[in-house]
Order: structure tokens, then C-alpha cells, then sequence
């Protein structure tokens, strides 16, 4: 796959390196809605590529370097993912650049399981193992680049790091890998386990409507707890809900609460397209974060108060 790609890449390059060179570093701020790792932060003068956080995915994870072009220790990991990509101008060697998160992480409490360079890692087969972001959020030349992994476990939970960084037209492109292992919540809410939290008490919080990072366009994911939203209506003629969209506090005020409201109004409108439920029954309204019910100061919290909520009226 990689030599595919990497001749591809070159021959495009010979017709038109300077067009490359420029969609590939034309970004000159962070991506939107992104944000440094808590506790690592970036190397001075970098600029977020691409950022894709999920509460719950599969990361890959290289602990050992290739033997004979096969992995010697390579670990698929389940749990909340986050991937940043960074670039940085030039200047800073890929060593220099990979030492100093190496640093940070281990001051972090993470013991290091593996640093190589691309001929020590094991070449390009290491290469097409590594967990990376497309172009042009990350770039990763399989001739040069360093990898570091490491791990560390608190209150019986392991926490997985891993950084690659490599080079492209003189900037430095890195992507910082963490992965908190745990096993997938529960966030399947039939339509009877929401009749009971309305008339229990009052609400009830949906973990199972999705959206991308900053945006309000439903996942196709999301389309179980939608049809377990519309059976519930469709079995009470008589109910009218509130429809309410919260968020954690990443962000300004005015902005989460305007994401928030149309987040709830994505799923009122998805209920009366989708299952013909009367538009007269669905009532929205967006808070921001005003209602936690987990603390913002943490990632679990702020999952846990990412949330839309039935309401009794």
C-alpha cells in the first residue's frame, strides 16, 4: 500500500511541487473546535492539523519495532481515542521535536515502551502500522520519521501515548495518539427505559445521538436511539417532549449555546421527517453547558455532559 502511494505522491510532486507544497501547509491556525491533550500540550510554533476525538474507538499501537518486516508487539486498543495532528514551520529536527513530547509525557507519569527511527522501527511496514490521520491533516513519510510509544495505569484504568513525527517540504508534522482503555458504555436507551425516566423524573439524558466535533448534522449512528425515540411517541399519542441539547464548556458561551439548541432542533427535525412525528409534539431548546451533570474540569465529565435530554413538559 505505502509504495502505491509514496509513487503516486512523487509523481504528482514532479508535475506540480509547488501546488503540493502549498494545500499541504496553506492552514495557518488550529483546526476548529480543537484543542491541546490535558498534561502534553504542543511544541512551540505548532499549529493543529487535525483533531478527531471519540468516546470510544480502536487506536493501533506499535510497543516493540518489527522483526523481519513483521510486528513483534503490536496492540489494537479500545477505549476513548484522541488523535492531534500538528505541524510546525521549520527550524526544529524530527528529534528534537519527538524529545521534547517524549519528555512531557513521561513527566506525565508514562513509561516508555518504544523510540526508534524509521530504519530502527523497522522501515516502511512500520510505517503502514502506525495509527495516523490522512493527508493533509498528517503527513507521514515512510523513509523518515520517529515513533514513540508508552503507557501508564492509574486506579486500575492503562492510558496508551503514542507520537509519530516526521517531515514534509521542511515542516515538522506530528500526531500525538492517546487512548484511554475501557470497555463501550452502554448508551442504548430503549423506548421503554425512557417512558420510565419521564415519569420517574421528568428527563432523560440520551448518550446515543451523535455528532461530529463542533457541528449539529446527526451521525448515521445515531439512528437506533432515534427509533427507539420514535416508538416511544408513536406508543403515547398524547406525549409532547422537550427536546434539549447540552454541551460540555470547550468553547465560548454564546457559541455552545447556540450549537446546543441546534443540535436539539437536528433531532426534532430528524423525528418529523424521518418517522412522521408531529412537529407540534417536539419542542427545542439549547443550554449550553448550564446543566453538568459531570465535572468540565475532566474529559469524562465534559462525555458525560455532551448529551441531548428528553423532557416532560
Amino acid at each position: 500500500m505505502w509504495r502505491s502511494i509514496i509513487a503516486a505522491l512523487a509523481f504528482t510532486m514532479l508535475l506540480a511541487p509547488s501546488f503540493i507544497g502549498s494545500s499541504l501547509n496553506a492552514q495557518t491556525r488550529d483546526v476548529a473546535g480543537s484543542r491541546d491533550y490535558p498534561g502534553v500540550g504542543r511544541f512551540k510554533g505548532s499549529i493543529i492539523t487535525g483533531y478527531r476525538v471519540k468516546d470510544f474507538d480502536a487506536a493501533r499501537f506499535q510497543a516493540a519495532p518489527f522483526k523481519d518486516g513483521k510486528p513483534a508487539d503490536a496492540r489494537k486498543l479500545e477505549g476513548r481515542i484522541t488523535r492531534i495532528a500538528y505541524r510546525t514551520a521549520p527550524g526544529p529536527s524530527i528529534l528534537e521535536v519527538s524529545r521534547n513530547y517524549e519528555t512531557q509525557l513521561e513527566k506525565a507519569g508514562f513509561e516508555k515502551l518504544i523510540s526508534c527511527d524509521a530504519d530502527d522501527c523497522g522501515g516502511i511496514p512500520f510505517a503502514e502500522g502506525i495509527d495516523v490521520l490522512p493527508i493533509p491533516m498528517m503527513w507521514l513519510d515512510g523513509f523518515k520519521y520517529h515513533y514513540y510509544a508508552a503507557k501508564k495505569t492509574e486506579g486500575g484504568r492503562e492510558t496508551w501515548a503514542s507520537v509519530a513525527v516526521s517531515e514534509n517540504n521542511g515542516h515538522i508534522h506530528t500526531q500525538l495518539v492517546v487512548a484511554v482503555v475501557g470497555a463501550i458504555e452502554n448508551k442504548m436507551v430503549d423506548a421503554a427505559a425512557m417512558a420510565k425516566g419521564l415519569g420517574e423524573k421528568g428527563h432523560i439524558a440520551l448518550y446515543g445521538i451523535y455528532f461530529d466535533t463542533d457541528k449539529a448534522v446527526i451521525k448515521p449512528e445515531s439512528k437506533p436511539t432515534l427509533d427507539e425515540m420514535a416508538k416511544l411517541l408513536r406508543g403515547e399519542p398524547g406525549l409532547n417532549v422537550f427536546i434539549v441539547g447540552h454541551t460540555d464548556s470547550q468553547g465560548g458561551y454564546e457559541h455552545n449555546m447556540t450549537l446546543s439548541r441546534q443540535r436539539a432542533e437536528a433531532v426534532a427535525a430528524a423525528l418529523t421527517r424521518s418517522y412522521k412525528i408531529a412537529k407540534t409534539r417536539l419542542r427545542t431548546a439549547g443550554v449550553g453547558w448550564l446543566a453538568p451533570v459531570g465535572s468540565n474540569a475532566s474529559d469524562d465529565g465534559r462525555a458525560l455532559n455532551r448529551r441531548v435530554e428528553l423532557v416532560s413538559p
